[in-house]
């Protein structure tokens, strides 16, 4: 998977003294806490710990079991995980899979943004997500689809919106219905921050 090999990549480059910097995107977690939620997902699935799924419990398990591992620990594991967790996948439901995409994906950039490595902004990954996201805010407000699509706006800034990595300035800046977006996302883990980060 790209996205996973861009991962591990990012993590070897990484130097161990920014593990503990924080993440703007997740205020309460550091650079290496966030690598062990993206290490922790696949190791769940394949050790069958999916008690909670997607809970804030179930997250937090994967960050303490991992968090004392080096960035570059987790970026082994994590590139080991493939040759068990790829053959999952198509056992997975379609729509799940994409959640899943999502969840990664925008954990990609908030990694990213938190090292000062932007890139890989137009992914198969990050379309992935964005398609599960369209259909999520459709089926909680049909009009607002065509609303998000009719402003113009490039993917990774939807993306970025959607879960909330955008505050409403930002919204309102690109065009975007940043009050509908905001209303949603109140129902959801997501939330638009309230002060401007720059990425």
């Amino acid at each position: 998977m790209e996205l996973r090999a861009r991962v591990v990549a990012l993590l070897r480059e990484t130097p161990e003294q920014i593990a503990t910097s924080p993440v703007p995107h997740c205020p309460t977690w550091s650079v290496n806490q966030l690598a062990a939620h993206l290490l922790g997902v696949p190791d769940d699935i394949v050790h069958g710990r999916m008690e909670g799924v997607a809970s804030d419990a179930w997250t937090q398990a994967q960050v303490v079991r991992h968090q004392a591992k080096s960035l570059r620990q987790i970026a082994d594991e994590l590139a080991a995980l493939a040759e068990r967790f790829d053959p999952l996948l198509p056992h997975v439901p379609a729509m799940s899979r994409s959640q899943m995409v999502m969840d990664a994906v925008t954990h990609e950039h908030d990694l990213r943004h938190a090292v000062g490595a932007p890139g890989a902004r137009e992914s198969t990954a990050g379309r992935a997500g964005l398609a599960w996201l369209m259909s999520w805010y459709e089926r909680t407000d049909p009009v607002i689809g065509s609303k998000i699509a009719g402003v113009g706006v490039g993917d990774f800034d939807v993306l970025r919106s959607l879960t909330g990595r955008r505050s409403a300035i930002q919204m309102a800046a690109l065009g975007l219905p940043a009050d509908a977006i905001i209303q949603i996302q109140a129902g959801s883990p997501f939330r638009a921050p309230t002060e401007l980060i720059h990425e």
